[in-house]
């Protein structure tokens, strides 16, 4: 059966560390319709997914689930998990389900939910949606049980959404680009969203079978499209991951262009268009290079923890509609709800047309520090957090961050998928950083 696959954006700890069996999905359904229905009454939810052979046997279950609690449910098959939250919005519909375990290998599966108004459920609704996982299941009355529907028209509506966030008198003809689609979500939007603004386009990876989503393909394994983007001599080759909420680029010299890198070249043209609303939001990893380009083009940048949950929060809290993280997770709130890779494509490619300039010039203007990272593996039951603050530890950052000045940036940040400390160190000499985050993991491996 599937492994569990449960992020910040699905429902955490629900079903434990146990195996996601249709039972648990079905009980999952309902407790979803349950509190769906307690929040805004009978509807409709939407249920959408990733192209992993586990979906087909998922989405009959969620469907089993959400009916028994008296909630009308709409098929919406293949799709981006950005899709499923448009279309929750502009469907009028009461909640949106996505089955899909993003970038993971094809035998892994997890849920995400979205509100009413497309973006992710929030805590209080998801610790409700927990709290009746633990009690049994009580299904309505016949008459009461929800009706199951198909939208046949899913793809279509999401490719006229996304083609409607750039210019209206702008298309990309001219323009050479190369799409992976990861065998994923997005083997048939993105193809086609691209083609029907008039660019030149040569795809792979998007004849998904079940089991080959994110198999050495899509933006976790780029290298077939930067051998792609060399041999067609494209101008620009897109890599999005197996939901396509993430996309990762490369130039036309066949160099990767990671999410800060996207993120600058958007923010720094709408800066020069006199367009950027506020700031920009990046995460704990974020690369210093974005940091003290943004800074030196008196552009605001504030770090977020890691997590697209928490850039988004930050974003609405300063009003600020531009953030993201390095894997390619960018968010535009002026465009879309959610992380949308589809859409940030489409805001570079606009960007590059605006400026009329390639993408390796755009993002040039950015230098990427160099940083180097070390897992320092901790003994069973120890506290990473407390070990974080011992006065050795704490003594080797400042020590590090005094050598390195305005230079660089220490990061050590506990784990929270694996028991280790992430020790991260990057500025702009790549010897020295390498060195130092040596000498601080040193210190920390002692202290244990």
């Amino acid at each position: 059966m599937t492994k569990p696959f449960f992020g910040t954006d699905g429902i955490r700890g629900a079903v434990g560390v146990e195996p996601i069996t249709p039972k648990t999905i079905v009980h999952l359904g309902w407790a979803l319709g349950t509190v769906v229905k307690r929040h805004y009454g009978k509807g409709s939810v939407l249920v959408g997914k990733d192209t992993r052979v586990s979906g087909y046997l998922l989405e009959s279950a969620m469907e089993a689930g959400l009916s028994s609690a008296g909630m009308d449910v709409t098929m919406l098959g293949p799709l981006p998990t950005p899709a499923i939250a448009y279309l929750t919005q502009t469907a009028r519909a009461n909640a949106g389900v996505v089955i899909s375990a993003s970038h993971n290998h094809y035998s892994d599966n997890g849920i995400k939910f979205f509100s009413p108004n497309g973006s992710k459920i929030s805590d209080e609704v998801q610790l409700e949606i927990e709290a009746l996982m633990s009690q049994s299941m009580t299904v309505v009355e016949a008459q009461e049980l929800g009706k199951a529907y198909r939208m046949d028209d899913a793809v279509g509506r999401y490719v006229e959404y996304c083609k409607g966030t750039i210019p209206r008198r702008m298309d990309f003809k001219g323009l050479k680009v190369a799409i992976d689609c990861a065998n994923g979500a997005a083997y048939q939007s993105a193809p086609a969203a691209f083609h029907e603004l008039g660019a030149d386009i040569h795809v792979i990876n998007n004849l998904p079978n079940g089991f080959n989503i994110n198999n050495g393909c899509g933006s976790t394994d780029i290298e077939g499209l930067q051998k792609l983007v060399l041999e067609k001599n494209c101008d620009v080759g897109i890599a999005f991951d197996g939901d396509a909420d993430r996309v990762l680029m490369v130039d036309r010299h066949g160099d990767v262009v990671d999410g800060d890198q996207l993120l600058f070249v958007i923010a720094d043209s709408l800066r020069k268009q006199k367009r950027l609303k506020g700031g920009v939001v990046g995460t704990l990893m974020s690369n210093f290079g974005m940091e003290k380009a943004l800074q030196e083009r008196d552009i605001p940048f504030v770090r977020a923890k890691v997590g697209d949950r928490y850039v988004m929060q930050e974003l609405k809290a300063r009003d600020w509609v531009l953030g993201g993280e390095s894997s390619g997770h960018i968010i535009c709130l002026d465009k879309a709800t959610t992380g949308d890779g589809l859409v940030s494509a489409l805001q570079v490619l606009t960007q590059m047309t605006f400026m009329q300039q390639p993408l390796h010039e755009l993002a040039s203007e950015m230098p990427m520090y160099p940083q180097t990272m070390i897992n320092v593996c901790l003994p069973q039951g120890a506290n990473a957090a407390t070990i974080v603050e011992l006065k050795a530890v704490k003594e080797a950052i400042s020590q590090a961050e005094a050598i390195l000045a305005d230079t660089g940036r220490v990061l050590l940040r506990p784990s929270g998928t694996e028991p280790v400390i992430r020790v991260m160190v990057e500025g702009q000499d790549d010897a020295l950083v390498k060195s130092t985050c040596e000498e601080i993991s040193k210190v920390v491996k002692s202290q244990l």
